[in-house]
């Protein structure tokens, strides 16, 4: 597994973390972005092989059976979200970098499963409270949604140490910054 380098960014919903991941990968070619699996239906405009594969609950048990996967997780009952590692070996097979977007739990796991190949950034909202607003504005999920969302991303606040860098999107341009810096520094090492 020598040479072959993974970014993994992690964040409780509505950190910014996707906007940070789409920043750096346009900023990179020879990193490509590592399309998770989920048995959670798709939302908006999203497209199955793009922004996740989507596999149904039963599909994502078997393929969990068979080995399939890097690391999954089962977030909210009968919701499976997962690495193939089938992806991973796609991208390497290229000779690109992969960057992860995942879950806390799900990062926490991909850092202990590559080891020092593997940057891990936790990307953070300054406050439960601008995270709660983040979410609001956002306009996709109902008030209980968003409550149960916020909830969990005050549990998920505590994992901010298991992390290699903790990247606090306070003010965007900034942020983006300092995460273009600490992504080089690792390519680079």
């Amino acid at each position: 597994m020598s040479g072959n380098k993974v970014l993994i960014f992690s964040a409780p919903s509505g950190s910014g973390k996707s906007t940070v991941v789409h920043h750096i990968l346009g900023l990179h070619p020879e990193i490509e972005f590592s399309v998770s699996a989920t048995s959670r239906p798709p939302r908006g405009e999203e497209k199955n092989g793009v922004d996740y594969w989507y596999l149904t609950a039963e599909e994502f048990r078997r393929r969990i059976a068979a080995g399939d996967f890097v690391e999954y997780e089962q977030v909210y009952e009968g919701r499976y979200y997962g690495t193939l590692k089938s992806e991973v070996e796609r991208i390497w097979a290229k000779g690109h970098v992969i960057i992860f977007d995942v879950d806390v739990k799900g990062g926490v796991n991909l850092k202990k499963y590559f080891g020092d190949n593997a940057l891990s950034i936790f990307v953070q909202a300054p406050s439960v409270e601008v995270l709660r607003e983040r979410l609001i504005g956002r306009a996709t999920d109902s008030a209980e949604a968003i409550e149960e969302r916020v909830a969990k991303a005050a549990e998920e606040m505590t994992y901010a140490p298991l992390f290699d860098y903790r990247l606090v999107n306070d003010d965007l341009a900034t942020a983006l910054a300092e995460a273009e810096k600490v992504v080089a520094d690792f390519l680079a090492k």
